[in-house]
């Protein structure tokens, strides 16, 4: 028989994730196994050499990050002489689900594919009867062991022939964007409900017009508050215009996650503030002492994905947080999740500041949310104090006066005329967001990811700075701070050394420290090794 297969491929789609659904009710013969020796271009293993060879599964080698397009492809079994017509699908055994992923279940496929940077796409069958019938009349081939033969099992298009498919005609699998709007609101409430069983706090809707949001970062790059963010300038308009960026996007599902510790004192905020004011403790932001939040939103937003790909039909859309040109703040203020504070960031009336953001662009169409209005008032707490004043005025930020610039994006030496006013925060700041009377209302994270590690809460500058590159690279494994890299962090932390000799001068522990990186081979550490010795000796000398 013949069997037609619509394969539709959504962003960075590289295999059919949800093969295994069809697949397994596909066999006419429930008791047969189908193996392969051949490894298909990685994505699928061989399956179990214990299982009789009765099938070859033949599939194009090229796989690309791929457009929303569908195209048709061929399934052809033929059947053996006493095989039973009358059933149009029965299941696989466990031998094919092997070839797909270990567990054998759907999340293991799933996994195995964002494993990848692939993610999921879905096939539906449609099943020719008449040539069925007339191919098991005309051909009853028998088979060595019996089984069957399927031939061309899916097909993958590489990123530009989908491209063309996309402009030349519609998508040829009926998906939620048939649906009726009424559809479309409960699809986005029930979107919402499966995101907070994810973790998010929030989840909302919003379109793709960023027009506002455009002017200002025009004005803000022309000011070069960016700093060496070049990336920000990077990629044309792409940033505000997301169809660009993800052609055939029409709406941008955004989500917010809390990320304080679950196990976060009532006071945290004061004893924050009390810890900048200890020259031996290393002060590292909030958001950074547990795993790195960029895997955890982008696991969970491929989760929710998945979950409205199950309930909705194929999709068009990708996944991301913090991680490309897109305009995170922006789109959250214009679903709803909270308004753009003084500082800039993302304010919620019920959970202050406190949390990541992650957006799904995508090409269903459902329901916008509503913005919500600003309650900043004639608050400037944040203005004030921070200590670099990078906040330039209400709503304006030069990036390259921020600690949180200095530490994590700038990979030159830090300005002479700012070390001093950086205290000891080694990676990040989180100033602004202390004062900030709304986060009193600041939520503990559900999960447990981002629960401190490595003791990072309560760290010393000594003991940081001894750290080997080794210990740096293992004791920070799946945690933000490792992207700046060990050189960046001696660096930072020599900062914070120097800084502590306005309360310890020629402390004997804090000058030893420095000592032992003074000859270290970069360049970059000794210098700023260099003047935090001198930041001692100019104390001590002026005390003298």
């Amino acid at each position: 028989t013949r069997v037609q297969i619509f394969q539709t491929c959504g962003a960075q789609i590289g295999m059919c994730v949800q093969f295994y659904r069809t697949a397994f009710t596909f066999c006419s013969d429930k008791n047969s196994d189908i193996c392969c020796r051949k490894q298909i271009a990685g994505l699928l293993r061989p399956f179990d050499d214990t299982d009789f060879v009765a099938a070859e599964i033949v599939t194009k080698t090229r796989v690309d990050k791929l457009l929303r397009a569908a195209h048709p492809v061929e399934i052809k079994v033929q059947y053996l002489d006493g095989m039973p017509f009358q059933f149009d699908r029965v299941g696989f055994k466990q031998g094919i689900c092997r070839a797909l992923h270990a567990t054998g279940v759907a999340h293991g496929a799933q996994h195995l594919a964002r494993e990848k940077s692939l993610a999921g796409a879905q096939i539906t069958l449609q099943v020719n009867r008449h040539a069925r019938l007339q191919q098991a009349t005309e051909s009853r081939a028998k088979l060595r062991g019996g089984g069957l033969i399927l031939k061309k099992v899916f097909s993958l298009a590489h990123k530009l022939e989908c491209k063309r498919a996309l402009q030349a005609r519609p998508p040829m699998i009926p998906s939620a964007m048939s649906n009726t709007p009424e559809q479309l609101a409960e699809l986005a409430r029930s979107i919402k409900d499966w995101g907070g069983a994810l973790g998010f706090a929030e989840v909302r809707v919003t379109d793709v017009d960023l027009g506002a949001a455009s002017d200002y970062l025009q004005q803000w790059l022309a000011a070069g508050f960016h700093g060496q963010m070049d990336f920000m300038a990077a990629h044309g308009s792409k940033r505000t215009h997301p169809a660009q960026l993800v052609p055939g996007t029409v709406r941008v599902i955004s989500a917010r996650m809390d990320y304080l510790p679950n196990d976060i004192a009532d006071d945290w905020r004061e004893r924050e503030q009390h810890r900048q004011a200890d020259p031996d403790a290393a002060v590292i932001s909030l958001y950074a002492r547990g795993r790195d939040y960029h895997k955890v939103m982008r696991s969970r937003l491929q989760r929710l994905v998945d979950q409205i790909s199950v309930e909705a039909g194929p999709i068009g859309y990708r996944v991301f947080t913090d991680s490309a040109p897109v305009m995170e703040v922006a789109l959250a203020q214009k679903a709803g999740l909270g308004w753009r504070g003084k500082h800039t960031l993302l304010l919620n009336r019920d959970a202050g500041s406190m949390f990541f953001l992650g957006e799904i662009y995508t090409d269903l169409p459902l329901p916008v949310d509503e913005p919500v209005s600003s309650h900043c008032g004639d608050c400037v707490a944040c203005i004030d104090v921070c200590p670099t004043q990078a906040i330039v005025g209400p709503y304006k930020l030069d990036a390259r006066r921020c600690i949180s610039y200095l530490t994590i994006e700038l990979k030159d030496s830090i300005p002479v005329e700012l070390r001093p006013l950086m205290g000891n925060r080694i990676y990040g700041c989180d100033d602004c967001q202390l004062v900030c009377p709304w986060n009193k209302f600041a939520q503990r994270s559900p999960l447990p990811d981002f629960d401190v590690r490595e003791g990072l809460d309560h760290a010393d500058l000594i003991d940081l700075f001894q750290w080997s590159e080794q210990d740096f690279e293992q004791r920070l494994e799946g945690n933000p701070i490792r992207r700046i890299g060990h050189v960046r962090w001696l660096r930072n932390i020599a900062v914070a050394l120097g800084n502590a000799a306005t309360q310890k001068p020629r402390d004997q522990g804090i000058v030893a420290a420095l000592l032992s990186r003074e000859h270290h081979h970069s360049e970059l550490v000794r210098e700023h090794v260099a003047w935090a010795l001198a930041q001692h000796a100019m104390i001590d000398s002026a005390q003298g």
